[in-house]
C-alpha cells in the first residue's frame, strides 16, 4: 500500500518462508526466513536518504549540488523541531473524540485488535492549522520549502529515534506477536526489519501511526507547504502545478475516508514494524511523493488551459479504475465468500451469451458462404482486407 515502491524489495525478498507458531506461553509467533544480509540492509537505509535528498537537489534549477555545499543545508535544529513537533501533533491528535473505532486482524491472543479511525478529522485540523499560521503571518511556507535537505535529514533521525526506542522498549506479549528470524543472532536484523508485528503506545498503533498520519498525511502537508511557497513567490504557480496538487490531495483524501481499507492491506497485516518501515513513512511518502510539486515550483511549467482537459479525463479514468478495483480488493479480503465476488462460479448465467456468440457464428458462415458465391475473388479481396468475422485479432 503505503511503501509500494521503497518496499517492493522488501516484500519479495525478504520472505521466502513464513510460518505461524506459538511458543511455550501461548504468545503467537511469526517465523521468518530472510534472505537480507547486514551489507544489504545497511546499503538500503543509508541510500535511502542519500537518494532522496540527491532526487529533490536535481528538481533545483542551480547546478551547485547541495551535499557538496555547506552543511548547514543538509542539518539544523529547527528542522529537527519541525518534524518532532508534526510528529507530536499526529500524536496527540490521534487522540481525537471523532471518527470511529473499528476492528482489525485477529491478535495474538485471540482477540481483534482495535483502531482510531478519525485521519480524516486530523488532515483537516492539520491543514487548517497550517493555513491559519500561514495567514497570519507566524509561518513562511518559503522558509520551510528552503528546508528541504535538512528535513529529511531530520525525518532520518527521528526515525532512528524512534525506531531505537521501539527496538529496545520491553516486550509486551499482551499487544504485539513476536518476529522469530531464522537467523535469531542477527540483532541488526530485528532492528530495520522489526521484531514486533502490532506495537502499541496506549491506544496508538505504531504501525497505523506512522502509515497514515505520518506518511499520507505529511505527503498532504508538503504539498500543501509547497502550494502556498508558490503564492509567497508569485511567479511559480501555475496549472500544472495546481493540477499536480489537486491530483495528489484527492487521492490522498479518497485514503483517508475510507482509512479502514489500510487494515487488510498485506503491508499491515504480514509485515513486522522496523526501522526500514519507520523511515520510510518519515521521508519517502512525504518527500518522495510530493517530488513533482517540488520540482514544478523550482521550474514553473505553465501549460494551456484546454490543455487541462484530457489530463483531467485521463486522471479521472485512472482514479476510477483504481478506486473501484480496491474497493473490490478490499471487500474480497474481507469476505472471500461473498457472491458479489464470485462472478464465475457457475457457468448457467452465460449461457444466453454463449448460445448467442454460437448463432452469430453460424450466421456469419452462412453469409460467407453466400457472398463467395456471389461475389467470387471481389470478396476473397475483402476477407484478405478484412480477416476477422467477429473478434478483432481473435475470430
Amino acid at each position: 500500500m503505503v511503501l509500494d515502491v521503497l518496499d517492493q524489495p522488501h516484500r519479495s525478498g525478504s520472505r521466502a518462508l513464513k510460518l505461524e507458531d506459538e511458543d511455550d506461553e501461548g504468545r503467537g509467533v511469526v517465523q521468518v526466513h530472510s534472505k537480507w544480509n547486514n551489507i544489504h540492509l545497511s546499503l538500503v537505509c543509508v541510500l535511502l536518504g542519500v537518494s532522496l535528498i540527491a532526487l529533490l537537489d536535481c528538481c533545483r534549477s542551480s547546478s551547485d549540488w547541495v551535499l557538496l555545499g555547506s552543511g548547514g543545508s543538509i542539518w539544523d535544529w529547527t528542522s529537527v523541531c519541525v518534524v518532532l513537533l508534526f510528529t507530536v501533533l499526529q500524536g496527540a491528535l490521534y487522540h481525537l473524540p471523532v471518527g470511529q473505532v473499528t476492528e482489525g486482524k485477529m491478535g495474538c491472543h485471540g482477540k481483534r485488535l482495535k483502531y482510531k479511525l478519525n485521519g480524516l478529522y486530523v488532515f483537516l485540523l492539520s491543514a487548517g492549522l497550517l493555513l491559519v499560521l500561514w495567514f497570519c503571518g507566524v509561518l513562511r511556507a518559503g522558509a520551510v520549502t528552503d528546508r528541504i535537505f535538512s528535513l529529511v535529514s531530520a525525518g532520518m533521525a527521528v526515525s532512528l529515534l524512534l525506531s531505537l526506542a521501539l527496538y529496545l522498549r520491553p516486550t509486551n506479549t499482551h499487544a504485539s506477536a513476536q518476529v522469530h528470524y531464522h537467523n535469531t543472532a542477527d540483532p541488526l536484523l530485528k532492528f530495520i526489519l522489526g521484531q514486533n508485528m502490532d506495537p502499541s503506545l496506549g491506544i496508538i498503533d505504531i504501525k497505523h501511526f506512522v502509515m497514515v498520519r505520518i506518511g499520507f498525511i505529511g505527503w498532504a502537508m508538503m504539498d500543501l507547504n509547497y502550494l502556498l511557497t508558490a503564492i509567497e513567490m508569485k511567479t511559480s504557480l501555475s496549472l500544472s502545478l495546481l493540477l499536480v496538487i489537486a491530483f495528489h490531495l484527492i487521492y490522498i483524501l479518497d485514503f483517508l475516508i475510507d482509512e479502514g481499507s489500510v487494515l487488510t492491506t498485506k503491508e499491515f497485516t504480514e509485515e513486522p514494524i522496523g526501522f526500514i518501515m519507520i523511515l520510510g513513512e518519515f521521508i519517502w511518502i512525504p518527500f518522495f511523493s510530493s517530488l513533482p510539486v517540488y520540482f514544478l515550483l523550482q521550474r514553473p511549467n505553465q501549460i494551456h488551459f484546454l490543455s487541462a482537459v484530457p489530463i483531467c479525463l485521463l486522471f479521472g479514468i485512472g482514479f476510477l479504475i483504481y478506486y473501484l478495483s480496491n474497493e473490490q480488493k478490499d471487500g474480497f479480503r474481507r469476505n472471500p465468500n461473498d457472491p458479489a465476488y464470485a462472478w464465475f462460479s457457475s457457468i448457467v448465467p452465460y449461457l444466453p451469451a454463449l448460445q448467442c456468440f454460437h448463432l452469430l457464428r453460424q450466421r456469419a458462415n452462412e453469409i460467407e458462404d453466400s457472398c463467395l458465391k456471389k461475389h467470387g475473388d471481389a470478396w476473397r479481396e475483402y476477407c484478405r482486407r478484412v480477416p476477422y468475422k467477429l473478434v478483432p485479432y481473435v475470430y
